[in-house]
């Protein structure tokens, strides 16, 4: 069967004010195609899947979709066409059922008169959920009782209930477990039997060889290159990324045994309403401690716990220097602790707030004169010391972070932490959604943070990071420590699964 393809993308172009996104980009997306798109933060990817989806327009070039001139007002509109989109940022309404979710923008078809009829509303969702393979999800639920991960998996059900022809997935893996993954990746494949076409965001590469039948990689907002599955290449697709070879490795050389000094933190016998059940560990100064673990397993919830923000059943979190409990947020900052969320959109920013006033919601202290007066000048410098140590790309402080992309965002999140000098920080799944480049800048940010003697807690899910830059490594399973590793040179995957599942 020859090729055919399902969209046309022909020279679109589009601008944010002085900043060029993406600049006369042509693609064409087949019938039974799993087409990657890939790139550093800020090369187009997002605005390009976003111009298909609708919820942006180009100001210049055109699309053709299965034969007709395709020019979506807006996500909705984009639908009834025949594409679905699940975005990185967190889709889904809060304040109302699984099921609600699940059919918005269709209730009418449930009701008459303005009645809407939440029975049958609640068999559709279930109907829609068991075909999804998520037979367990109770579609009645509130929404805001599910995890970032089952919120994400909802929000791919409700892509999926319109039957589209294409599907846009933007970094929709990095909210995933392996078993949300695996359940994607079925359904992506079930669309390529049926000759329908995705469209695949994602910074995780290994991924993208692995599921992706095209790689398309965008630089700077351009067309680089078009790579079929026959020609993959890792160390080519990221010189054609970044526009030149990389050399070096992302994570720390050193095996020697660890520097640290003496316990700077220790959690006693922590237990959670959900995830934590009697886990007790200490962080040393100098410290990078890894935490792993399947997505349930109470890795996140210890994290939220340490800076306060997780509701103790029993345990307590002690600062060792001062001797103080950590109760909250307030008292987890005077210990001067951080805490990078998993959710950042949801949890570590404003995203209709500036990159200003986000970076220096923490670190009043830094930017007052006297005792109660802010220094605009000093919030400046502050700030724009951030921006430039952090190489965060906009065009000035006071650029909105909601246009930014996820690695400018979570360099955001970073520079709010960093930037006030938090002796403890814990990052949960800190490079979640961003490339190739933000990881190596980030790696390098936490080791030099440990060589000046601060200490992190780093929770993920990605067990290479946690191999490549752990001092000591805990695995947690059902809420309990399972298995501890010493930093080691021999250490393997393998290894550290046997006590995950």
């Amino acid at each position: 069967m020859g090729v055919e393809p399902l969209i046309k993308i022909s020279g679109v172009s589009k601008n944010f004010g002085p900043t060029v996104a993406l600049a006369d980009v042509s693609i064409d997306i087949n019938r039974g195609e799993i087409r990657g798109l890939i790139g550093e933060n800020g090369s187009g990817k997002s605005t390009l899947s976003s111009i298909v989806a609708g919820s942006l327009q180009p100001d210049d070039g055109a699309m053709v979709l299965e034969g007709r001139s395709y020019k979506p007002e807006t996500t909705l509109d984009a639908q009834r066409q025949g594409i679905g989109m699940v975005v990185q940022e967190l889709g889904t309404v809060s304040g109302i059922s699984v099921a609600e979710n699940l059919c918005l923008g269709r209730s009418g078809s449930f009701g008459r008169f303005g009645f809407v009829n939440k029975k049958r509303m609640i068999e559709a969702a279930r109907d829609a959920l068991e075909r999804a393979g998520l037979a367990g999800f109770d579609p009645s639920l509130p929404i805001d009782l599910l995890d970032l991960q089952d919120r994400k998996l909802v929000e791919l059900v409700r892509a999926m209930v319109n039957d589209p022809a294409l599907l846009v997935l933007d970094e929709t893996t990095t909210a995933l477990s392996h078993r949300g993954r695996s359940l994607l990746y079925a359904l992506m494949k079930r669309l390529r039997e049926e000759r329908k076409a995705v469209l695949f965001v994602s910074h995780d590469l290994e991924e993208l060889m692995e599921v992706c039948d095209v790689l398309t990689v965008l630089r700077d907002g351009r067309w680089v290159a078009d790579v079929p599955k026959s020609e993959f290449d890792e160390s080519r697709i990221k010189q054609l990324m970044i526009g030149r070879e990389m050399t070096g490795g992302y994570y720390r050389t050193d095996f020697d045994a660890p520097q640290v000094g003496e316990p700077v933190l220790v959690a006693e016998n922590l237990v959670t309403p959900r995830g934590l059940a009697g886990f007790s560990t200490e962080l040393r100064k100098g410290e990078i401690l890894g935490i792993g673990g399947l997505s349930h397993c109470g890795m996140h919830q210890f994290g939220k716990a340490v800076f306060g923000v997780e509701r103790l059943l029993a345990g307590r979190v002690v600062h060792v220097p001062s001797g103080q409990v950590i109760a909250g947020p307030r008292s987890a900052m005077r210990c001067r602790l951080g805490y990078v969320s998993k959710d950042r959109d949801r949890e570590a920013l404003v995203l209709s707030a500036s990159i200003k006033d986000n970076i220096a919601s923490a670190g009043y202290e830094k930017i007052t004169s006297g005792r109660w007066f802010m220094s605009r000048s000093k919030e400046k410098a502050y700030v724009d010391r951030q921006i430039q140590d952090l190489s965060i790309r906009c065009s000035s402080r006071e650029q909105l972070v909601r246009t930014l992309s996820g690695g400018n965002r979570q360099k955001v999140v970073f520079g709010k932490w960093v930037g006030r000098g938090s002796d403890i920080l814990v990052l949960d799944c800190p490079t979640r959604g961003v490339d190739i480049g933000v990881k190596a800048a980030m790696y390098q940010l936490m080791y030099q943070m440990k060589l000046e003697g601060r200490s992190l807690i780093l929770i993920s899910e990605e067990l290479p990071e946690l191999i490549g830059m752990s001092d000591r490594l805990l695995i947690l399973r059902d809420g309990k420590l399972r298995a501890k590793f010493a930093r080691s040179r021999d250490l393997t995957e393998a290894q550290i699964i046997e006590h995950m599942i």
